[in-house]
């Protein structure tokens, strides 16, 4: 069910923020002085077509539809725009106006474009906080193992690519996950040698996180029994030492990766096609992701042709030298509504599915364990407040509780003050960075840190995300497919305190969610199930039900709160004049569904900027307008239709585990990082 929930703080002040606030208010202002001057031409001479109203026409109308804006998503929200309306009006890739069909239609000239929605539910479209497009669109083309059930059905896909393979290529792909399979041992170096028919080849598994080298491949990279693990890596080995051919973390499979031939801007730009796609098809508007550096360039120069449909917030390595980062981060527009560069992405561990994910103590499942960090403490402190002092938003992947628990200590040894630079504060804590500059009121200077993933966590670390204002970025598949083991890693104590969605919000902490795809599906509506459920897709299995979070939450962490993380949020994740007109039709009120029905929700259109960029060919809906078609429902012509009642859906998620708590006040110098409600 819908569920209100007040957040205990204020946005602290963004200069981002701000400026992209200005943005929208001066776009409102030329649309009201444009008003005004088609207001005084409505007493043209004879020949002039008078407008219908003081406003100017819409380029775009939607009507009779069942429009959730997402206002109103959370008490407290001062919007003027209802939270469901049945018509929205669009110009310039921005929407104009939010109301019934008659006001709407009154936008309606004749050069506008009318879609009749026919009662179909409209949302805000997805906003995916964390995607690899590019390792995503790769999988397409290559090998693609997601779904195998066995070794001997992903052996029958690798030989079937093989065979068509040219000769001495190297075979790339993966998606494989051995804890699917009746036998969950790893695969070995001899099982891809038994169908690559001498060709190198290197498949990683479904998290990224181990990767499978045949022999070809681990002499190509001279990898034998004398070659030493690479710091926070692993080489397996069998009991002569020899390299197994599976790879434990990047460190270990970049030795491998070294030798693959790179891809060129073609392949890239097809693989981003590919990925994009996928995405646009299932509703998904946004995507902040974590590509190569070439990747990003290539979507450059799909922007430039006018090719890119999909808005990206793009990330950068975070080990790179700060010089090196400056240099990008000021080579394209920060403020570019389609293609932005945005957070620093580090990685402290690795998965709990490869058990490399770092642990305050041993797994409970291999108790000799306990994960792979890949920092220690005082060198990533060192590259967080370098970073976080040049104006960086930073966000680590961790996943084990040992991992959070180190990217927490780096961001509280980053907190930001801007200030005057004669006019220090003693800093929080004695590795505090403190940013200087000209002599402008004191403010506090949010970066937004972000956990990526926040999976595992001590229980006393919920209150330092707090305190701290990270926001907890998290994937709610993932449970879908680590329910089958996670308890068993963890053990119950632990358990308790992963995937923890309803006590991260009890905490007054941001989530934004996203899918990690192509790890989990791209599919948000699978998150969305998962959100609320906490339940296997099959309904048998669930994990720690009491951490559900109601449809409401869930909507909102995939749309206005995954915006808010990338400093987005007065443009996007609402259907409201001044927003981006980013928006998808899909065949059911979700909000009236069951759980299960979320799992069967298609998207019918994606509307990006204005313009639909997929489309399901028996969406049914009529688009009319302008002098080429059959007139379309004129002004008032088009009786309003009577919207259902804004009904809670028919599930209601268990009461959370532990009791709400009343986050502290933001830190007056710090800013807790927080939506706005």
């Amino acid at each position: 069910m819908f569920v209100d929930r007040v957040s205990p703080a204020e946005l602290a002040p963004n200069r981002r923020a701000l400026s992209e606030a200005l943005v929208v208010t001066l776009f409102l202002v030329r649309f009201l002085l444009s008003s005004a001057l088609l207001a005084l031409a409505s007493a043209a001479p004879a020949g002039a077509v008078p407008p219908h109203t003081d406003r100017p026409p819409a380029e775009l109308l939607f009507v009779h539809g069942v429009i959730l804006t997402g206002a109103h998503l959370r008490a407290g929200d001062l919007s003027a725009t209802p939270a469901r309306v049945s018509a929205l009006a669009v110009s310039h890739g921005r929407i104009v106006a939010a109301g019934s069909d008659a006001e709407v239609l009154k936008l309606k000239g004749e050069t506008t474009k009318v879609i009749d929605l026919r009662g179909a539910f409209v949302m805000p479209g997805f906003n995916d906080a964390h995607t690899h497009m590019a390792e995503a669109g790769r999988q397409h083309l290559s090998v693609d193992l997601v779904g195998a059930r066995s070794l001997a059905e992903m052996q029958s896909r690798i030989r079937e690519y093989v065979r068509h393979s040219e000769p001495g290529a190297w075979i790339q792909g993966g998606g494989w996950d051995q804890t699917t399979w009746a036998e969950t041992t790893l695969p070995t170096r001899q099982d891809l040698d038994a169908v690559t028919a001498g060709h190198p080849a290197l498949l990683s598994r479904i998290d990224g996180h181990i990767a499978l080298a045949n022999s070809a491949a681990l002499a190509a990279a001279s990898i034998g029994k004398a070659t030493a693990d690479p710091a926070g890596a692993k080489i397996d080995r069998d009991a002569e030492g020899a390299a197994t051919g599976i790879l434990r973390e990047a460190a270990a499979t970049a030795l491998v990766y070294a030798k693959v031939p790179k891809a060129t801007p073609e392949q890239r730009g097809k693989a981003l096609r590919l990925a994009i796609e996928d995405a646009l098809a299932h509703g998904v508007t946004s995507v902040q992701d974590n590509s190569d550096w070439e990747d990003f360039l290539v979507l450059e120069g799909m922007e430039h042709a006018h090719t890119l449909k999909l808005r990206f917030g793009e990330w950068m390595d975070f080990t790179l030298p700060v010089a090196v980062l400056e240099t990008r981060r000021a080579s394209h527009p920060a403020d570019d509504p389609l293609l932005h560069l945005t957070q620093l992405k580090g990685f402290l561990d690795g998965s709990l599915g490869s058990r490399t994910a770092a642990m305050q103590e041993p797994y409970t499942d291999d108790t000799s364990n306990s994960g792979l960090p890949r920092y220690d403490d005082q060198k990533l402190n060192a590259l967080t407040v370098e970073r976080a002092a040049a104006g960086f938003q930073i966000g680590f992947h961790a996943i084990g509780d040992l991992a959070n628990s180190m990217a927490l200590d780096a961001f509280a040894a980053a907190e930001q003050t801007d200030q005057p630079a004669d006019r220090p504060l003693p800093p929080q804590n004695p590795d505090a960075a403190v940013v200087s500059s000209d002599a402008r009121p004191v403010s506090p200077a949010d970066l937004r840190l972000r956990v990526e993933h926040a999976q595992v966590l001590l229980p006393a670390d919920f209150d330092r995300f707090a305190a701290l204002g990270v926001i907890a970025s998290m994937q709610p598949s993932h449970l879908l497919t680590d329910m089958n083991w996670a308890g068993e890693r963890l053990g119950p104590e632990r358990s308790r305190y992963a995937y923890a969605w309803h006590t991260f919000l009890d905490h007054g902490v941001t989530l934004a969610f996203g899918t990690d795809y192509p790890v989990e599906s791209i599919n948000p509506f699978r998150g969305l199930y998962a959100a609320v459920t906490r339940k296997n897709e099959a309904g048998t299995k669930s994990f720690e039900l009491g951490e559900a979070i109601p449809l409401n939450e869930a909507i909102y962490a995939y749309t206005q709160a995954s915006a808010f993380a990338e400093f987005r949020e007065t443009q996007k994740g609402r259907l409201e004049p001044g927003m981006l007109a980013d928006l998808i039709v899909v065949d059911r009120d979700i909000t009236k569904e069951t759980p299960r029905d979320l799992l069967a929700s298609k998207v019918l259109r994606t509307i990006v900027n204005g313009e639909t960029v997929y489309q399901m060919e028996t969406d049914g809906q009529m688009e009319t307008g302008g002098q080429t078609e059959q007139p379309g429902p004129g002004p008032g012509s088009v009786p309003d239709r009577p919207l259902p009642s804004a009904e809670p859906p028919r599930s209601q998620p268990a009461s959370p585990t532990t009791p709400a708590t009343t986050p502290p006040e933001p830190d007056a110098r710090t800013g807790v990082s927080r939506p706005p409600q």
